[in-house]
Formats: structure tokens, C-alpha cells, sequence
């Protein structure tokens, strides 16, 4: 028996003629289109206005803010030092800089060297026609040159950087530069007894008016014996004493002897007194200090108890 012609597949025949019919139409539409690649797109210009010359005072002025931020810290800082603002909650500065703000050991100082060189800026460089210094970094090479090599250390580091603030390398380049063209001969020799000079640097903080007996005679610097060890100081940190060569003997016994009871393990009394002896600017021992010291010499074994 034949089944009768289903209406349903002719309908869904019709329905695919007409989704194929529209698929071709639309295949015909997009084919009529403009290839994307040589399509023009029409964009619309958009006027900048320029500024006012009040709007570029303003601006400028902005800009200067933003750029001495770092150096006023500095000062801030310095002044907080110096007035020991700091006293009625915290015993040292480094302490207070370090909770207060955050800061490392180091970090106060940097700033506060920072903004010394800074000013010094200033004072060679018109501040609304010269580039100057932006971050710390940038002039931290220059912080141990006097006031006019900093100048001149600055404006040729702008120089090379064509006109535009310097990085601290391009700095630091010119200043190994003028170190080396104004390089002063070592003169110090073995044995030589010096004293410490800080000159607000950081790395040597407690150390100032320490004596040293030199070890090593370097370029640019000294290899030096202390109360509590070995170091590595530039020559701008030291002075000589001009001992004659038997104190400086003398020195170098009073050094042999301080040097291996010194630890940061002893009692704040003991050590209080070493780095006083450490810090006697002649090249002998009173007779007190003598016997305080061979009796701590006593006490940790480093000498004789009967003797």
C-alpha cells in the first residue's frame, strides 16, 4: 500500500529553499561589499586646545612640585634630626625614621645627602629653564664631590643625555670621569695611624675620630685595622695623625690587644670601654686605662690570672 506524499517533508523542503535562498542573498551582499583592505575609514579631527600662559605657569609649576618631593623630604628630614623631634617617642633617629616612615638604616641619610646636592643645583641652574634632578638615585654619586664638581658633573650628564634629566648611571659615569682627571696620589703607608672622618656618611656612623692604622694602601682608598675589625675607607675619610714610627708601634700593640676581646656579645660596660680606647688620640694608655684593660684581658683568658 502506497503511503499518501507527506506535507511535512514538503514543507521543510520549501523552508530549506528558503534559508538557502536567503544564505545565497546574503553571500551576494557581502560579495558587493568594498574589499576591507582598500576600505577608508573617515576619522574626525579633534581640536587640542592649547594652554593659557597662566595654565603653562601653573603647569610648570606643578611639575617643579612634583620633582623636588624627594629633596624635600630631605630636608624634612634633616630638620627632624637636627632638632631631635623624634625624642619624645623614640631614642634614636634611625629607629624613629624606620617606624615612622619606613625606612631602612641607610635610607634617611641618602635623602638627607640628597637634598644637599639639590640645593646646590639651585644655585648653578635657573629652576625654570634647567633640567633638574628627579629622585635620589640620580645624584647619589655626587654626594662626597665639593659643591662645584656637582655643578659641572650635573650640566654634562644632562649634556649627554640630550638635554633631558640623567640617569644615575649616565651621572655616575661622569663622575668616575672626574675623579679620575683630578685623581690626588695615595700617600699613605703601612702602619700609618689615621683618624676617622665621617663627612655625614652613613656607612661610617660611629665611627668618627676613631683611630686606624692602615693595612693596605689602595687607588682611591685604604685598607685599615680598628678596635673592631677590618675596613675599606676612602681617602677623603681619613687624616693622618703624623705619629712618629714608634707610636705608631705603640698603636699597633694597643690595636692587637682591643681588637680580639672586641665583640658585640660583651657587656654593654666592657664594650663601652674598648670603644673608648678605640677612640684616644694619642699612642699610649694612661695608667688607669692600663689596668682596666689588662684586667678585662684577665677576665676572658687572654692573659695570664697568676701573671
Amino acid at each position: 500500500m502506497n503511503s499518501p506524499p507527506s506535507r511535512r517533508k514538503k514543507s521543510t523542503s520549501a523552508a530549506s529553499t528558503d534559508s538557502t535562498s536567503a544564505a545565497n542573498s546574503v553571500n551576494e551582499d557581502i560579495s558587493q561589499q568594498v574589499d576591507p583592505s582598500s576600505a577608508t575609514i573617515t576619522v574626525s579631527a579633534v581640536e587640542v586646545e592649547e594652554l593659557s600662559e597662566e595654565e603653562q605657569r601653573d603647569r610648570l609649576h606643578l611639575e617643579r612640585r612634583v620633582e623636588r618631593a624627594v629633596f624635600e623630604a630631605g630636608k624634612a628630614l634633616m630638620e627632624l634630626r637636627d632638632r631631635r623631634l623624634y625624642r619624645s617617642t623614640h631614642k634614636t633617629f634611625e629607629e624613629y625614621c624606620k617606624e615612622r616612615f619606613g625606612y631602612s638604616r641607610r635610607q634617611p641619610y641618602l635623602l638627607m645627602d640628597a637634598a644637599v646636592v639639590f640645593d646646590n643645583l639651585l644655585e648653578k641652574c635657573d629652576p625654570l629653564d634647567q633640567v633638574l634632578p628627579t629622585n635620589e638615585r640620580q645624584v647619589r654619586s655626587m654626594t662626597k664631590l665639593e659643591p662645584h664638581q656637582q655643578q659641572e658633573v650635573w650640566l654634562r650628564a644632562v649634556e649627554l643625555a640630550g638635554g633631558k634629566v640623567p640617569t644615575g648611571r649616565i651621572v655616575k659615569d661622569v663622575v668616575q670621569r672626574i675623579m679620575e682627571r683630578t685623581q690626588v696620589p695615595n700617600t699613605y703607608q703601612i702602619g700609618e695611624v689615621c683618624q676617622i672622618l665621617t663627612k655625614d656618611n652613613p656607612e661610617l656612623r660611629g665611627k668618627g675620630g676613631c683611630w686606624a692604622i692602615v693595612s693596605a694602601v689602595n687607588d682611591f682608598s685604604c685598607t685599615v685595622r680598628m678596635w673592631d675589625g677590618e675596613y675599606t675607607i676612602g681617602l677623603q675619610h681619613l687624616k693622618s695623625y703624623n705619629y712618629l714610627p714608634a707610636e705608631c708601634k705603640q698603636m699597633q700593640v694597643i690595636c692587637d690587644r682591643v681588637a680580639p676581646i672586641y665583640s658585640d656579645s660583651l657587656e654593654e660596660t666592657v664594650k663601652s670601654l674598648l670603644q673608648s680606647l678605640g677612640k684616644v688620640n694619642r699612642a699610649y694608655l694612661t695608667a688607669v686605662e692600663e689596668k682596666l684593660l689588662s684586667l678585662i684581658e684577665r677576665e676572658y683568658g687572654l692573659i695570664d690570672q697568676s701573671s
